[in-house]
């Protein structure tokens, strides 16, 4: 995370994902790589098509969990990820798919 968000410590990140991103395991992937960088939260299945993420955890594994769903690696096509950062609230255990 940039210096520009003044946000120290764990932080969350809120997300919405557009493309091509139901149907074809995106959900999953997200988990995998969120459990990878030990980050708690959740990816849903928003009625838009979209997918929502909520991720949780140090503020440079956020980032990298960012930079993975912009990479172009994640199964379908995302054409946008649209982003906001706040301190962490706590209270996520594991990282559900819903």
């Amino acid at each position: 995370m940039d210096a520009q968000h003044g946000i120290s410590g764990n932080v969350r990140l809120s997300a919405t994902v557009s493309g091509r991103v139901q149907g074809v395991g995106f959900r999953y992937w997200t988990r995998d790589q969120a459990e990878q960088l030990g980050l708690v939260g959740s990816a849903v299945n928003q009625p838009d098509g979209t997918v929502g993420v909520v991720a949780e955890g140090p503020q440079d594994a956020v980032e990298q969990l960012v930079s993975a769903l912009e990479s172009g690696n994640a199964p379908g096509r995302v054409r946008r990820v649209e982003k906001t950062y706040a301190a962490a609230t706590g209270g996520l255990n594991g990282f559900d798919v819903g």
